[in-house]
Order: C-alpha cells, then structure tokens, then sequence
C-alpha cells in the first residue's frame, strides 16, 4: 500500500469553511464522489485542516492510476459538479500550476526508516 499526501487552501472566509466541512460529512457526501474515489483504488482518505490550509492523506492501492483517475473525474457530470461546488471554497495553492487544486506534498521524513 502506498500513502500520498496532497495540500490545498480554503478561501479565508470563516462561513465558508464552515460550510466545506458541512459537505465532507458522512451525511452530506455524495454518495457518486464516495463512490468514484473507492473505484479509483483509494483504499482510504482523511481530510485535516489547520487555518485555510487542508492537508489530504490517501492510502492507495499499488495500481492505482492518478491520471486514470483524472480522466474519469472528467468524464463523470456528478463528479464535476462536486468539483464546481468545492471550487467555491477553495483557492490554489501560490506555487500550484495554473487549474491546479490538489498539489502533490513530498515526503522529508520516514520514521520507518530510523529503525536500529
């Protein structure tokens, strides 16, 4: 299993950030983007936030396909509409590519490989 760690930024607007952690509730979710994110081979993902900043863990299974999943993203209207509605809270990144969300995070520090 492989872990990936992406990052992105919610506007500074205390209502809005309230109102994107209302839509990533078990209850609230659609259950197409549960769907789409499971068929994707993401065995597990877990959001946190600190400020404006998100942080967005994914255990990933070993074929997992990140531009596969992209594609299919796009060619899924449930799936863009998601994206359009989480647009509205969030911002990129200063250093992410131009319509780039997520930005890969690199890895600095493995404690699994400080072992005796």
């Amino acid at each position: 299993m492989n872990w990936q760690c992406l990052a992105l930024d919610l506007r500074d607007d205390p209502a809005l950030i309230a109102e994107y952690e209302r839509w990533h509730r078990r209850e609230h979710i659609w259950p197409e983007i549960v769907a789409s994110i499971r068929e994707a081979g993401i065995l597990d993902m877990q959001i946190f936030r600190t400020g404006t900043r998100l942080v967005m863990l994914m255990r990933v299974s070993p074929d997992f396909d990140a531009g596969a999943k992209a594609a299919a993203d796009a060619a899924s209207e449930r799936v863009q509409a998601w994206e359009a509605l989480m647009s509205t809270f969030q911002q990129p990144l200063p250093w992410a590519a131009a319509g780039q969300k997520w930005v890969p995070m690199q890895r600095i520090f493995d404690l699994a490989e400080c072992r005796a």
